[in-house]
């Protein structure tokens, strides 16, 4: 079991995340959160299924995807939600010696909805500090 943290949220929220090894080729993960003041809440969170294709000692390649639903401001300061589809393959690396912080890169396409009609499909490269870090027990 990891946790740890992940900006992959389209909304650009700071999320934490939680990733469990089922088996020896998949892990399941879920991703929160959120940011709250007197005017608004914006949130976001979703769930994520890894399917690791290639795995090394400190390194492992994998596919992922991930659906999550959030909310964000749009050019009016109002409030509207959406989703966001994303697919992506990525490698998650661990320092010698140092096997419990893991090390993400992601690269793939997202599908992001909004309430009012706009969508978006876009590619994703997204480095160590946004894909993730983990601490695993």
């Amino acid at each position: 079991m990891g946790l740890g943290m992940t900006n992959q949220l389209a909304n650009d929220i700071p999320a934490l995340s939680l990733k469990i090894q089922q088996s020896k080729t998949f892990a399941l993960g879920a991703i929160v959160g959120f940011k709250s003041n007197q005017d608004q809440t914006l949130y976001g969170g979703g769930i994520k299924l890894y399917r690791i294709i290639f795995d090394e000692p400190q390194l492992n390649f994998y596919m992922a995807g991930l659906l999550a639903s959030e909310n964000y401001l749009n050019d009016d300061s109002k409030v509207e939600s959406g989703y966001q589809v994303d697919g992506t393959f990525g490698t998650e690396f661990h320092f010698a010696g140092l096997e419990s912080l893991g090390f993400s890169l992601e690269y793939g396409l997202s599908v992001r909805k909004v309430d009012d009609g706009g969508s978006t499909f876009q590619t994703l490269g997204d480095q160590i500090i946004k894909a993730g870090v983990h601490f695993y027990l």
